[in-house]
């Protein structure tokens, strides 16, 4: 099959076999795969990864083994999603590790996570993953708004994370990709949701969806700029720098959700965090059934994000596009 692999920072088109199945496990032909800001980071040296990126994607069962003929025939040409976390259970380890014995196999200590950790992704032709992580997507969804289910159900985690009825209103900070998701999904649980963001044309893409927006600088003149506080804010800037204005802007005892991943390391300080007693909720992956259930009912419609879709066979320049100023989401077609 085609694929994509990581090389010298830089994604390298290359054939190989297709992976031999483990019990349980599916075969999946992938339909419409995303890039998103991890995958520009996998390429910087997040993780130190090697193999094939790429974890958002929509795809079709071709094979399941190790299961009854009744299950087989359930899955077997379904659409589907994909969780990215992989648990010790589905490789077979016994005993479980403690966290998968709480239900916790999102933080397996064993896992391997789709297209980032130890485990080929969605830029190639197929992927596999274990049936128990794939979700079946209903017919009422097209392909390019359930491309967006894994980025949206990380969006939901923060429903799960938070007391949500309990606040009025929230910040996010990030215009990109994952903060235009939170602010949506905040917006279907507050009455007001303000996106704090640098670029023009990305927050005119909030607007539509009754989200308030703000413009900011991204630099440190912004602490003395944004005077407005929040008893909610969701830090998806992406960057190092916007840590330190979140802090700023969270109200004493207010909670802020920390959601941006990227190489490197980020300078803070934590005497705001003591003085204003903050609660911290750092957040990653989240509820599918969540997230599908807000695309079925039409509440969210991510597909304005989109601004281009490539081929497979150009995943590198896609990749590269995918980083140029002002682009959104960029999706790569798999081969039929």
């Amino acid at each position: 099959m085609l694929a994509f692999t990581v090389e010298h920072r830089a994604l390298k088109q290359t054939s190989t076999r297709l992976a031999k199945l483990r019990p349980g496990w599916a075969l999946v032909r992938v339909r419409l795969a995303g890039i998103c800001n991890t995958d520009v980071e996998i390429l910087r040296g997040y993780h130190n990864f090697r193999g094939t990126p790429g974890h958002e994607f929509v795809g079709e069962v071709q094979e399941v083994r190790g299961v009854s003929a009744a299950v087989k025939n359930r899955w077997i040409g379904k659409r589907v999603a994909g969780e990215i976390n992989i648990a010790c259970r589905a490789f077979g380890f016994r005993p479980i590790c403690r966290f998968c014995k709480r239900g916790l196999t999102r933080h397996c200590e064993r896992r391997k996570v789709l297209g980032i950790v130890a485990h080929d992704g969605a830029f190639a032709e197929y992927l596999t993953l274990p049936v128990e992580n794939l979700h079946v997507i209903p017919d009422s969804i097209g392909d390019e708004a359930a491309v967006f289910i894994e980025p949206l159900a990380a969006a939901c985690e923060i429903l799960d994370q938070v007391p949500i009825k309990q606040f009025r209103e929230a910040a996010v900070l990030g215009d990109g990709k994952l903060a235009q998701l939170i602010a949506r999904v905040l917006r279907s649980a507050l009455p007001r949701v303000v996106l704090y963001g640098k670029h023009p044309e990305k927050l005119a893409l909030a607007r539509p969806a009754k989200i308030a927006t703000k413009r900011v600088r991204g630099d440190a003149s912004d602490l003395e700029r944004v005077k407005e506080k929040f008893a909610l804010i969701v830090e998806a800037t992406g960057s190092p720098t916007g840590l330190a204005l979140a802090q700023e802007m969270t109200e004493p005892r207010g909670t802020l959700v920390l959601k941006s991943t990227f190489h490197g390391a980020a300078p803070i300080e934590t005497w705001p965090i003591v003085v204003k007693e903050l609660s911290l909720v750092g957040s990653r992956c989240g509820p599918f059934n969540k997230a599908i259930a807000l695309l079925r009912s039409r509440k969210i419609d991510p597909r304005p994000l989109i601004t281009r879709t490539f081929p497979l066979e150009e995943a590198s320049t896609a990749i590269a596009f995918a980083q140029e100023p002002g682009v959104m989401k960029v999706l790569m077609r798999g081969r039929k």
